[in-house]
């Protein structure tokens, strides 16, 4: 396969020459340079050595010395970035991570989609109801979910909006983690109000009461606290959908002579993005951060060596994360011609399984969920494949929520199709509600392929 790409011509904006899907189309060229002048003029949301930190962590899981639990909303909403539903968010991740750690013995590394994941991509460019189209609803940064012609025009403003609403969440964040709200010490603090009533809950606090009592037991050993359990590191992910927004928020960071993407600290490339061709793998190959991309059925084992030669040319441990989803019916045809690729390259990758997008169906009155069953089936058989081809599993992609939704059926409390009409949220793809999240999290956490 011949490369397209050439390390010496890149530029943050070198990926306009590219053709680049799922692009919104704005009417007012000039309103749309404003706004992105203005969002590349504002202080960046994270930092570089933030970034850096992040990469060796990866590098760690690579080798099998961490695991990743990376979740958060399928698409952000402007309108929900409210305290208590971050707080909701955060506490979900933290209970799901305790739970990792109790029953994985490694270090967890905290991802969130969050922060950041306002744009979506979309199957088609518009929508048709009753002989009305408008433009399709591609995420709260680019136009409004409400189906009338003035909240679908996609608004350069909302990418302004969308900054601010990053910068509250980061900051809220970050607030909670360096007040001590992380501290392993008071699990008690990370207690959902509704969770009480959850199936899983006696198990939960049997491991909560274990880890406190090992956690109490060697600090009294050693006369000093344990490293890291009064704070725990948590990092920003979303899909880098929006180029435009994602250049703008690219800097140049003198010290490292390096360009970084300071909008988060791990951005992905999504399934219906990442042609070799295109222009998101053309901006995502020129800067630091350790970078994801989402590989689907349809990946093959050529393309996928090319797109680690292109992405990763130096085989920098960290660098590069390969996602896949394939949907429970597929992972085991599919999954094992992709291992062997990655094996022959001799390239580092930290692989993650995302058991929720390959899952998704319909009911027969239209409404879209995923089953409980197929995606624990398709993290099961993920790990298996790994170890059957020599290879690790390390980490998982969800779709989750700290809310108590019911937009996925199964698990513990035994969700049916009628249910989803009680607590159907999500304005895109139906997500984990917290039970079913941390369900997920204990069965990792006694899996003996993930320690």
């Amino acid at each position: 396969m011949v490369s397209v790409h050439r390390a010496d011509e890149w530029a943050p904006d070198s990926w306009q020459r590219r053709p680049t899907l799922q692009q919104p189309v704005y009417r007012d060229p000039d309103a749309l340079a404003s706004a992105v002048r203005a969002l590349s003029q504002l202080p960046p949301l994270v930092v570089s050595w933030e970034v850096d930190e992040l990469s060796k962590r990866l590098a760690q899981a690579q080798a099998g010395n961490a695991f990743v639990i990376q979740g958060g909303d399928c698409a952000e909403s402007l309108l929900e970035c409210e305290s208590d539903r971050i707080v909701r968010q955060l506490k979900l991740l933290l209970q799901m991570s305790l739970v990792l750690v109790h029953g994985l013995r490694k270090p967890i590394i905290r991802i969130g989609r969050m922060a950041g994941q306002y744009a979506k991509p979309r199957s088609s460019d518009v929508e048709t109801r009753d002989g009305l189209t408008l433009p399709a609803y591609r995420g709260d940064n680019v136009n409004r979910p409400a189906f009338d012609p003035q909240a679908r025009e996609p608004d350069p403003e909302l990418l302004l909006r969308g900054y601010e609403r990053a910068a509250l969440t980061l900051n809220f964040v970050r607030a909670l983690i360096d007040g001590g709200f992380a501290d392993l010490h008071h699990p008690e603090y990370w207690d959902l109000d509704f969770m009480r009533h959850s199936p899983k809950y006696d198990e939960y606090r049997r491991i909560v009461e274990s880890l406190g009592d090992s956690l109490h037991f060697f600090e009294s050993l050693a006369g000093k606290p344990v490293h890291d359990s009064h704070r725990v590191d948590f990092y920003a992910s979303h899909e880098g959908l929006h180029l435009l927004s994602e250049q703008a928020q690219t800097r140049y960071v003198q010290r490292r002579q390096r360009w970084y993407n300071l909008s988060t600290h791990l951005p992905w490339i999504g399934v219906r993005t990442a042609a070799l061709d295109g222009g998101h793998v053309e901006y995502f190959r020129g800067i630091a951060n350790p970078i994801g991309v989402k590989v689907g059925a349809n990946a093959d084992a050529a393309y996928l060596r090319e797109l680690i030669r292109v992405l990763n040319p130096h085989r920098i441990p960290g660098r590069l994360t390969l996602i896949h989803r394939f949907g429970a019916a597929h992972v085991e045809s599919k999954l094992p011609d992709l291992i062997e690729a990655v094996h022959s390259t001799g390239s580092p990758v930290l692989w993650i399984c995302d058991p929720m997008h390959g899952n998704t169906e319909s009911t027969g009155t239209g409404v879209k969920t995923r089953r409980f069953d197929n995606i624990l089936a398709e993290l099961e058989t993920a790990f298996r494949v790994h170890r059957a081809y020599g290879s690790r599993l390390g980490g998982v992609h969800l779709e989750l929520t700290g809310d108590n939704v019911t937009e996925c059926t199964g698990g513990a409390r035994g969700l049916s199709d009628a249910d989803l009409a009680r607590a159907y949220r999500s304005s895109v793809d139906p997500r984990l509600n917290f039970e079913q999240a941390l369900e997920v999290s204990m069965r990792i956490a006694r899996h003996p392929d993930a320690r």
